[in-house]
């Protein structure tokens, strides 16, 4: 999802493939579309199965006691698990019709699982759910059911290197709020010998500015392709202008392995990443002074992308009653703050933001871009589309875009069945 969204695009997909002969096999998940099959519920204390991809210690131990607290108070068991790689597992774990009670979904795989039955509709059985951030309850929502409570969320910000900022004879009126001022602002650190923007050359950092132009990859119910629009060439366009006139370049072009990296090592005044930036840079880049603020709004307005994981329950769960418990557990405001404190994610009810903003002032940018963030794409069976997407996305600057966003429709309505 952050910096290694390419590197995950094969073993996902081969967990969605998994996923999906699941069901094609009769291992007990339904065609898509179908209704999930019903467990049986279990009576006494439940032993839930939990299973989580943990980002580190402070991630794991925080669950972990989060888990401990909620056993306690209800009599329930609860064993937290970190997976290796959650994909992977799922899928094995799925295939072999032992799935965990709870696990983490990522937004960019949640139609793989609710397409094939493998998700319990739960996300109207927590309380207050209409005070999850919509963007997000719309990224776990499928055939107009609202399957899962989303775990927390990032988004995607412009960060400015304030020593180069200051190099370049650039004050804070200087910040870029629409795409011209992006250009104009770029135009001038190029002229002082800076590389004005690093950013991403996937769907993950270019899609905030289809966004911004009010484009999508897919209509927002997920079932028609509308990849082949003005507001997506507008989009494309202008990010080929930034590349060819050298106002952005790639991590590669910058020697780097992520737009963060080389940010943190001086070849770029500005980037476009979430805020998991904060620590890299803390970790590997300590001495980086920067500051963060809102995406540029582009034709039709501000636009950014959002990045989430939601509490899943199986199905297939002996224990929903008490799944859903757990999950309510992990959703309050003082949970959902422990763990941002604990390790530095950003809480998905709006009902904790002026906590968070007030815990983590500089974190503001990255929590309003809720109020007008895309989550991924919302369907099944489109791994190979995406991948093909960003392909022609790294090759933008030889590409025309029209032709590109001709190609991924094309892929898009094949994928969608239509």
């Amino acid at each position: 999802m952050k910096r290694s969204t390419l590197r995950k695009a094969v073993v996902l997909s081969a967990a969605s493939a998994a996923l999906l002969s699941a069901a094609a096999c009769g291992s007990g998940f339904e065609e898509p579309n179908a209704a999930p099959s019903q467990a049986p519920a279990s009576a006494g204390p439940a032993d839930l199965q939990i299973l989580i991809g943990s980002s580190g210690e402070a991630e794991t131990k925080a669950v972990n006691d989060a888990a401990a607290a909620w056993a306690t108070k209800t009599g329930n068991k609860a064993t937290v698990t970190p997976a290796q790689d959650l994909a992977q597992q799922l899928g094995q774990a799925f295939a072999g019709d032992s799935p965990p009670d709870v696990f983490y979904v990522d937004a960019s795989r949640f139609a793989d699982y609710a397409s094939v039955g493998a998700l319990e509709p739960y996300g109207d059985k927590i309380s207050n759910p209409t005070d999850f951030y919509q963007s997000l309850r719309d990224t776990f929502t499928y055939d107009g059911k609202y399957y899962c409570a989303p775990k927390d969320f990032s988004t995607l910000a412009l960060v400015i290197n304030s020593d180069l900022w200051a190099k370049a004879g650039l004050g804070d009126a200087d910040v870029p709020t629409t795409w011209e001022q992006l250009t104009t602002v770029s135009e001038k650190l190029k002229a002082k010998d800076i590389t004005p923007l690093a950013l991403g050359d996937t769907r993950d950092r270019v899609g905030a500015f289809m966004v911004g132009a009010g484009g999508w990859i897919l209509s927002p119910d997920g079932k028609t392709a509308t990849a082949d629009t003005p507001e997506n060439l507008a989009a494309l366009t202008y990010v080929k202008s930034l590349m060819q006139d050298k106002l952005a370049q790639t991590p590669k072009q910058l020697d780097s392995g992520w737009a963060g990296e080389a940010f943190g090592k001086g070849k770029a005044a500005m980037t476009v990443e979430g805020n998991w930036i904060k620590g890299a840079l803390t970790n590997d880049f300590p001495d980086v002074k920067y500051s963060v603020h809102e995406m540029p709004a582009g034709p039709k307005g501000k636009g950014t992308l959002s990045f989430t994981n939601c509490w899943g329950i199986s199905a297939k769960s002996k224990y929903k009653e008490q799944a859903v418990s757990f999950v309510e557990a992990m959703t309050t405001v003082d949970q959902q703050m422990a763990f941002a404190q604990a390790f530095g994610v950003m809480p998905s009810r709006q009902s904790a933001k002026d906590a968070y903003t007030a815990a983590f002032p500089a974190d503001a940018p990255f929590v309003n871009g809720a109020d007008y963030a895309h989550g991924p794409v919302n369907a099944p069976k489109m791994d190979s589309v995406l991948a093909d997407f960003d392909t022609g996305i790294q090759q933008l600057g030889s590409t025309e875009p029209k032709a590109l966003l001709e190609r991924v429709q094309k892929n898009t309505t094949a994928a969608l069945g239509n």
